[in-house]
């Protein structure tokens, strides 16, 4: 967190401090403190200690490491599709996904005082996003790494006209005035979080419905994947994602990240899961959790 200016690097240490404490009630996430994963955290456990971490894979090892009982990591945003290297982080972590949290992501923008805005800082995905404010009122974007980072550098520089666009969380944490909220140009911006334990926790046999998540290789052969989805279709198992991607150079082996609703246990899905191992090179379950949000 040495990259990020001293009021972010402050709260760092602080929040560190506190999960060093009680590492059982700690959730790791990637960003500077206020950012959006920041907010994540807040949602999803109210009651725990967030542990900003630089980078995904500082995360990751703050939950194989003992120093956090959770990680929340982004995986998808309906705007911009996945998160880039997840899909290879997530096996090599060793960990295991228990749970998601989706959440609305909100732009503000901030600054140390009410005079005009005249640039504004931030993660060019932020500021694309709020492209058409930022140009209406002749507002120059700045490209920064972080959002949260962002709002940290705008309130220790203290530049007159200079500006961040962050969470509102940003806001409160580095003592910067409101300037506006909600100002992206699409209201329909969501993120979906998975959230990463040491231990498997198979959800409760019961009414709510249950997501499966999954890798797998499918063999080299004409049709391959085609028939390997078909145990899912003729045993009734609804898959909600089907992404491929390639591993290494030498593009001859695409791998495929897939979710199932139900779960290894319910007949159907071993079914469709038994038919799916036959037709692939190798099949590695990531976790069965409840649904936050129905996909229908």
């Amino acid at each position: 967190m040495e990259n990020y200016p001293a009021p972010a690097r402050a709260l760092v240490a602080e929040l560190a401090e506190k999960a060093a404490a009680d590492p059982s009630r700690a959730i790791a996430y990637q960003g500077a403190p206020g950012a959006n994963s920041h907010l994540a955290a807040l949602g999803y456990a109210p009651d725990w200690v967030p542990l900003p971490c630089f980078a995904f894979e500082d995360a990751i090892d703050a939950v194989r490491g003992g120093i956090a009982a959770r990680a929340i990591i982004p995986i998808e945003n309906s705007l911009h599709g996945r998160v880039a290297d997840m899909h290879f982080l997530l096996p090599e972590s060793g960990l295991h996904i228990i749970d998601e949290y989706f959440l609305r992501i909100r732009h503000c923008l901030m600054a140390v005082d009410d005079g005009p805005v005249k640039s504004a800082i931030s993660h060019p995905q932020a500021l694309g996003q709020c492209r058409h404010y930022l140009r209406e009122r002749g507002i120059q974007p700045v490209a920064y790494a972080d959002t949260a980072g962002a709002a940290a550098l705008v309130a220790e520089s203290r530049k007159p006209g200079e500006g961040a666009v962050a969470p509102y969380l940003a806001a409160e944490l580095y003592g910067l005035k409101m300037v506006a909220e909600n100002i992206e140009d699409s209201d329909d911006n969501m993120t979906r979080f998975l959230v990463l334990s040491r231990e498997p926790q198979m959800p409760q046999a019961d009414d709510a419905p249950v997501m499966t998540t999954f890798l797998f290789e499918v063999k080299n052969v004409p049709a391959a994947l085609y028939k390997a989805m078909g145990g899912f279709a003729t045993n009734g198992v609804n898959m909600t994602k089907l992404e491929s991607y390639q591993r290494g150079a030498s593009f001859a082996a695409t791998e495929f990240f897939c979710d199932i609703e139900g779960m290894p246990g319910d007949p159907a899905v071993d079914r469709a899961l038994a038919e799916l191992e036959f037709h692939s090179k190798w099949v590695r379950m990531l976790g069965s959790y409840r649904q936050a949000r129905p996909r229908t």
